[in-house]
């Protein structure tokens, strides 16, 4: 005789965990775009839109790591070098990178539109709000400050040089969990605009929220993307949702300002017996 005993958490929703760039701040993504390209530039290399935004939501060395692998950056590298990249190669670049990449940071701190009344209505309803990111603690201190002057001030923040093993390991996303005293990790959600921030919250066991418009799919400023015809946003946006839906996320929504409905229905799920 066998048993089988299913325990399932059919309150609410508790807890949300946020991105930073191309998530709540920073429409595009673009601050690690423009930082990534100009520390290639000081190496005589130029790197594409498309290399910088492959690996990203990883942590910041990583990410430097992989642009390295790409054949055509690692054919330049040895051309101008003289020989493949070295790991001190990548300690020097990541060390030039946190500078670069805090300046740009400080360029882009501006909350997605919708996202401050996003964090109110959350609040208002008893959701703790918590932030992570493939950045540095050393990175964030300015947008942290910028986006509480801003109206968006989350009780947690996790970045990848709190932990041991950052994006797609579940580690931030469990860690702020943890220190928003949720009970159940079915109890949280995490929002991300990239396919790994998304893979990191479905490791976690969470419900995951993908952003296609506001972040590294599209990979548009909002003014470029407010400037395109209708037909075009649309093509742009069809094709993000269609990337996002494969990582495996619950939901795909345009931008942070369509949360709250996501919410909703997360709820009414969960009182179902539904989980991630």
């Amino acid at each position: 005789m066998s048993y089988r005993f299913e325990r399932r958490y059919t309150g609410s929703v508790q807890a949300v965990i946020m991105d930073w760039a191309g998530t709540t701040v920073d429409f595009g993504s673009m601050a690690p775009i423009r930082a990534f390209q100009r520390l290639f530039a000081g190496e005589s290399i130029e790197v594409t839109l498309a290399e910088c935004r492959a690996p990203m939501g990883s942590e910041k060395r990583e990410h430097i790591r992989q642009m390295l692998a790409m054949p055509r950056i690692g054919k330049a590298w040895i051309q101008i070098k003289g020989e493949a990249p070295t790991e001190a190669d990548i300690d020097r670049l990541y060390q030039d990178f946190v500078q670069i990449q805090i300046e740009c940071i400080r360029d882009s701190a501006v909350l997605i539109p919708g996202m401050a009344e996003v964090a109110a209505e959350l609040t208002g309803r008893g959701i703790r709000l918590g932030a992570n990111t493939g950045y540095s603690r050393d990175m964030i201190t300015e947008l942290v400050q910028h986006a509480a002057e801003q109206g968006y001030s989350p009780e947690v923040v996790i970045t990848a040089s709190d932990v041991r093993r950052g994006r797609p390991w579940p580690e931030m996303s469990l860690q702020a969990a943890c220190a928003l005293e949720a009970s159940a990790v079915q109890a949280c959600v995490k929002v991300d605009d990239t396919g790994v921030g998304i893979e990191e919250g479905l490791n976690a066991g969470m419900w995951t929220v993908a952003l296609a418009v506001s972040g590294n799919e599209v990979g548009l400023s909002l003014e470029d993307w407010q400037a395109l015809a209708p037909d075009e946003q649309q093509r742009l946006r069809s094709k993000a949702h269609a990337r996002l839906a494969g990582t495996g996320a619950h939901y795909v929504i345009d931008t942070i300002a369509g949360l709250p409905g996501v919410i909703d229905d997360i709820n009414g799920r969960l009182a179902r017996g539904e989980r991630p």
